[in-house]
Parts: C-alpha cells; structure tokens; sequence
C-alpha cells in the first residue's frame, strides 16, 4: 500500500512538471508515462537532445510520437526533476 502511495506521487511530480507547448498530453498507466508530441520528428529530435544528455528514454513502437518514461519504482524526486529539467530543456524551455 505504501508503495503504491509513492508512486501516485512520484506519476503526479512528472505529470505537474512536464507542461510545455511542445507536449500535447501526458498519459500514465503508474510510472509507465507517454509524453505525446504534434509528430514523430519532433519527438525524435527531442529524444535525441534527452539521450546525449544522459536520460535513457526512446518512443513507443504502436505510437511514435510518444516518449516512452519506464523509470524504476525507486526513482527519487530529485531524479525526477533532473528528467523533467532535461526533457523540458529539449523541448526548448
């Protein structure tokens, strides 16, 4: 029951810092999270700019222009604010 408590919290931290014109919505099945993009490209470009700077992400297969977010269940919030500074700076921000 803890465990599932801190996931709700740590799924909302990504869902209230992931906000930027670029991102169109934002889905969660738990920490499993989709970060829809307008296309393929731009998400390409930003999964790009995200990997050279050391966040492991990639898209998902049956929908290419969402970024795909697995972080294990033991992510800290700092680690979750480090992902979100570098996904928002690809994004532009």
């Amino acid at each position: 029951e803890k465990r599932k408590e801190e996931v709700t919290v740590k799924t909302q931290l990504f869902r209230d810092l992931l906000k930027n014109r670029l991102i169109k919505d934002v889905r969660t099945a738990g920490l499993l999270i989709a970060v829809e993009f307008e296309s393929f490209e731009i998400n390409k470009k930003i999964i790009d700019q995200c990997i050279e700077h050391g966040l492991i992400t990639d898209w998902f297969l049956f929908a290419p222009e969402c970024m795909r977010i697995a972080p294990p269940l033991v992510i800290t919030e700092d680690e979750i604010r480090k992902a979100c500074k570098i996904i928002l700076g690809a994004c532009g921000d």
